[in-house]
């Protein structure tokens, strides 16, 4: 009997590694697909990097381009963004494939509280990327060229571009994430609801302290950051007591009445 418990756990073990396995391989043959489809049928990589390109192109004075100093750089540059276009697009399925994986092991009110935890991640993130691109870059863009000297011709190199805009993008799609990482505090009772009330002001200084380090120096910038920061960690704590209340285990709903 003691030689099989091992044997058992060995298989198990096993086991869940091929589970994984198959869960990454499908993961990522969905985003090779999805990479392959968009760089060479549909819309191609020239265009998504127009696109991604169109904020700073509007900054600039009319007629002006951007650059690529390196031999490689026009091809390697629009399959960077084509990639992260991939994974973007392919994040549901990335997500689900993760959920898939766990919810075997999860009781039924745990599965309450990861799969609204995962749908509103992904939403959040992809919303803090949209306001970045739609909101934020054409305020970012319009200071930086103006205020540069009119001696200066301003073409900015487009991997220096891509660099920006995916940390600002990341940044923001982070930023966004405030509300889940406060609900999932208060629900793994790391942090109480009247905790978080009581250190407001803290935070309130700390995310006007991130938003100048991690933006370019202009004001506008920097309140585009902080100010949502503050707003959705008010909406964490909001929201925290009741998605506390709906998933609660059974006996923790017996022992609060």
């Amino acid at each position: 009997m003691s030689d099989d418990k091992p044997s058992g756990i060995q298989e198990t073990f096993i086991s869940h590694l091929v589970e994984l396995r198959t869960r990454l391989v499908r993961a990522s043959a969905v985003v090779l697909v999805i990479f392959i489809v968009l760089f060479t049928v549909w819309p191609g990589a020239s265009v998504l990097y127009d696109f991604m390109a169109q904020p700073m192109l509007h900054a600039l004075p009319e007629g002006s381009k951007m650059i690529a100093t390196g031999v490689i750089t026009p091809f390697m540059v629009p399959m960077k963004i084509t990639m992260v276009a991939a994974l973007m697009i392919s994040l549901p399925w990335v997500l689900y494939q993760a959920w898939a994986f766990v919810a075997p092991g999860l009781y039924m009110h745990e599965k309450r509280l990861v799969a609204p935890l995962i749908i509103s991640s992904t939403a959040l993130f992809i919303l803090g990327v949209a306001f970045c691109y739609y909101f934020v870059f054409g305020t970012v863009f319009k200071f930086i060229s103006d205020f540069a000297p009119k001696s200066i011709s301003v073409a900015p190199d487009i991997e220096n571009y891509l660099d920006f805009v995916l940390m600002m993008c990341l940044a923001f799609g982070l930023t966004f994430e405030v509300p889940v990482v406060v609900i999932v505090l208060v629900r793994m009772g790391i942090v109480s609801v009247e905790k978080l009330k009581a250190i407001r002001s803290y935070v309130i200084v700390g995310a006007f302290v991130i938003a100048a380090i991690v933006t370019p120096p202009d004001i506008m910038s920097q309140l585009f950051l902080a100010i949502p920061l503050c707003l959705l960690y008010e909406v964490g704590i909001l929201l925290a007591p009741l998605f506390a209340k709906a998933t609660q285990a059974p006996e923790e709903s017996t022992e609060s009445s």
